[in-house]
């Protein structure tokens, strides 16, 4: 009878919720992968008195030794590892599971997983807390300061003859010197600086106040010494400036012209706009307390919440944390590394002050689940469905394309059941 080859898994219990899963590869299979990637390592292998890629197998091992073959062939077989870990120990991660590899011979290879589940919660209290929601007014100086707020926006640059003064808007030509040798990004022509904006180095918009359009002037100016260019860091300068035109902001009225500008339907006076300016500001106030609202909830709840967070799952939300923050700065027109320059602060840091949210956010999240568990909030296909093609719609995407980026169904079920357990508390809370 033929002997068969065999995967053989076990289980290390670990304490909690950390568990040890050893798979064993061997015979057939892993024999299979030890001889492939001697193949392809083989093929541009240069031995004396053999041609390149044919190179025997005991003369190759001989001079390069096996063991890189038989790691390299552990990545061969790694997928199909964790494939029958998962399978086997029917554990569900948390995190991704960390793995090495703790045997390996020409007979086998043997990994251990690493692998974290949800650790066990218990939400003590989460009815009856004492929590109200604010109530949103809003005040008549608000709105005529969010009026003045929009006169403001749709100013009117006029030209004028008149001296430049503080918050007129300078139209110039201008080059910056060092040494009697220009530097490179000093130099612009008809660049429109507001004055007072300190868009420039100190020193720079103050040595225009009283010039002229047509006026020229050096200004003997001196960089800061945190400037971001090393080369001119606290070095003394000239910058050579011509004003080619002045422009002053005229505060608009509010006439018909105005009323076309805004394009707001429905307003078209003064009364109109205030009653729209006040509808506006009220949602918004509305929105912020309902978002304070929550988080309050969500923090009393968590007074009451027994749960031992795993450092892996805080980490692997940190790592979320760190890739928005990065997008958003990217946004901006600035990347990591220039961040890091500006604020003097270094990649630990920046993790550093992303931890406290990070480990809020996992145990909200934690939170969440076990309240949908005790309520029994689950979400059934029909309705996730109907909700990927709302919200497809509303994105004005394919709902499949939407699904794919949204993560699928399942992350459509899970967001509809938090939004649902956060519901239930404001409702077992009111």
């Amino acid at each position: 009878m033929e002997k068969k080859e065999t995967k053989k898994t076990k289980e290390k219990k670990q304490p909690s919720n950390v568990h040890e899963v050893v798979v064993k590869i061997d015979g057939k299979e892993w024999k299979d992968a030890v001889n492939k990637t001697f193949k392809e390592q083989s093929k541009d292998a240069k031995v004396d008195g053999f041609r390149t890629g044919h190179v025997p197998k005991d003369v190759y091992i001989k001079k390069f030794g096996i063991e890189h073959i038989w790691f390299a062939a552990a990545d061969h077989v790694l997928q199909e590892a964790y494939f029958k870990a998962m399978t086997d120990s029917k554990l569900v991660p948390v995190v991704q599971p960390a793995v090495n590899i703790s045997a390996i011979s020409d007979e086998y290879v043997e990994f251990t997983f690493k692998i974290t589940t949800k650790p066990e919660v218990k939400v003590k209290k989460y009815k009856g807390l004492n929590v109200k929601p604010e109530t949103v007014k809003v005040a008549k100086e608000e709105i005529d300061h969010a009026i003045e707020h929009l006169l403001e926006r749709y100013e009117e640059l006029v030209t004028k003859e008149d001296k430049i003064k503080k918050g007129d808007v300078a139209i110039i030509d201008f080059e910056g010197f060092k040494d009697d040798v220009a530097f490179e990004g000093g130099k612009g022509e008809n660049y429109s600086l507001e004055i007072g904006s300190n868009s420039f180095i100190p020193g720079f918009e103050d040595g225009l106040i009283g010039l002229k359009a047509g006026d020229e002037k050096d200004l003997k100016l001196k960089f800061p010494e945190d400037y971001g260019a090393p080369d001119l860091a606290g070095a003394e300068v000239v910058f050579k400036v011509k004003v080619n035109e002045v422009k002053e902001k005229v505060k608009r009225k509010m006439d018909k012209e105005f009323f076309e500008d805004l394009a707001m339907e429905g307003v078209n006076s003064k009364e109109t706009l205030e009653k729209e300016v006040k509808e506006s500001l009220k949602a918004q106030k509305e929105m912020d307390a309902e978002n304070r609202y929550v988080e309050k909830l969500l923090e009393e709840v968590s007074k009451n919440v027994e749960v031992d967070i795993p450092e892996e799952m805080v980490n692997e939300e940190v790592d979320r944390l760190m890739r928005r923050f990065e997008e958003n700065m990217k946004m901006q027109g600035i990347n990591l590394d220039m961040y890091y320059q500006f604020t003097n602060s270094t990649e630990a840091d920046l993790r550093a002050t992303l931890e406290k949210e990070g480990y809020q956010n996992v145990l909200y999240r934690l939170m969440l689940e076990e309240v949908i568990e005790l309520e029994e909030l689950h979400v059934e296909e029909k309705e996730a469905k109907k909700e990927a093609k709302e919200l497809a719609k509303k994105y004005q995407m394919e709902e499949e394309e939407f699904l794919k980026q949204f993560g699928g169904i399942e992350m459509i079920k899970y967001d509809l059941e938090m939004r649902k357990a956060v519901d239930k508390l404001k409702e077992l809370n009111k």
